[in-house]
């Protein structure tokens, strides 16, 4: 059996992680997952890359079998899931290239299957804290070891795609006081959740949305625009996650662990 410790889900424009790797399928009760399973070493800790678009981009967002892909990871041992993306800034200071280590997300998609427990068995996870506090902390840390433009924490609201937004809708999120715009956090982030992983996004800004709402000559975002920008800190992306990953070794010192507790109430 293949075994990793850590995951990483690599975003648009992000397709592959790791030159030595093992390609393996990973069967799961909820159907194909994205694309099979890189696996290979960083620093001598086992990594398993899934690029959650496909290797050749034909997933798009709210067609990604989030399901298949982190039980996949979980299945292969995973306990620490990292995820890089791609985003859209609300806010001026959060600037093209740099990275955001969320610790909140709204929901505001409609139509993803974004629960293991469909029934008989009932859960109500909590989602207070939804990204690992102890991972964004190790990337922070790493982040600023290598001088990048680092936000420590940030709020996400995820769309449902594949359209971007409006700019009547830009100007509500960003009024609402969130920070950035993307398409996968959830139901991603939530499924980690119910499977006791820790899971930390790492959002790339981009673009800046349908327009930043106090800055009219700032325009709206294109696919061209952000697979640039994206393909720009592939490789600061690549060395951020080769800093941190050695360094991610130990016993998880968070609660992730423990998200099902109290939280099971039927079947």
């Amino acid at each position: 059996m293949v075994h990793a410790e850590i995951g990483v889900f690599g975003g648009s424009g992000f397709y592959s992680l790791l030159d030595d790797v093992q390609e393996v399928a990973v069967p799961t009760p909820y159907g194909p997952t994205s694309d099979d399973v890189f696996v290979g070493e960083i620093g001598g800790v086992r990594v398993a890359f899934l690029p959650r678009h496909g290797r050749s981009h034909t997933i798009p967002p709210h067609r990604i079998n989030y399901r298949a892909n982190v039980w996949a990871m979980k299945e292969l041992g995973v306990g620490r899931l990292l995820a890089p993306c791609a985003c859209g800034s609300l806010k001026p200071e959060l600037q093209r290239g740099d990275f955001v280590l969320c610790d909140q997300y709204v929901d505001r998609t409609k139509a993803r299957l974004d629960t293991y427990y469909d029934g008989p068995t009932v859960a109500h996870v909590a989602s207070g804290e939804p990204f690992c506090p102890q991972l964004r902390a190790s990337l922070l840390a790493g982040g600023r070891d290598l001088g990048y433009r680092m936000h420590e924490k940030g709020t996400v609201v995820v769309i449902e795609g594949p359209r971007f937004s409006t700019k009547a809708e830009s100007r509500w999120f960003a009024g609402m006081g969130w920070d950035v715009v993307n398409m996968t956090a959830y139901p991603e982030a939530h499924l980690a959740r119910e499977m006791e992983l820790c899971y930390s996004s790492i959002a790339v800004v981009t673009d800046y949305d349908a327009g930043l709402v106090d800055d009219p000559s700032i325009a709206g975002v294109t696919v061209a625009e952000v697979l640039d920008n994206f393909a720009r800190s592939i490789s600061r992306l690549r060395t951020l996650l080769f800093h941190v990953i050695p360094r991610l070794g130990g016993t998880r010192g968070c609660a992730c662990g423990q998200a099902l507790e109290g939280a099971i109430i039927g079947g």
